[in-house]
């Protein structure tokens, strides 16, 4: 009966890591920030460096690199 609890345990701990990470990554993020080091950001389909002041760079413009988006990923808030 152990395994079939260490089963169900095991499957609930799963079906949260994507929530999980989502909570790491907002951390990460704005520790960093608060850090004081800038971070960086893919927007409008650019690369930005985005500081701990608010304010934003354009590192390079992402439209003609080839790469695609399948997913839009929100600012953490």
């Amino acid at each position: 009966m152990r395994n079939q609890t260490n089963e169900k345990e095991m499957t609930f701990i799963e079906s949260h890591i994507p929530e999980l990470a989502e909570v790491a990554f907002k951390q990460a993020f704005w520790q960093t920030l608060a850090d004081g080091v800038s971070v960086m950001i893919a927007e409008n389909n650019q690369l930005v460096e985005l500081f701990p002041d608010g304010t934003k760079k354009v590192i390079k413009d992402l439209s003609q690199s080839g790469f695609v988006l399948n997913q839009k990923i929100a600012m953490p808030s």
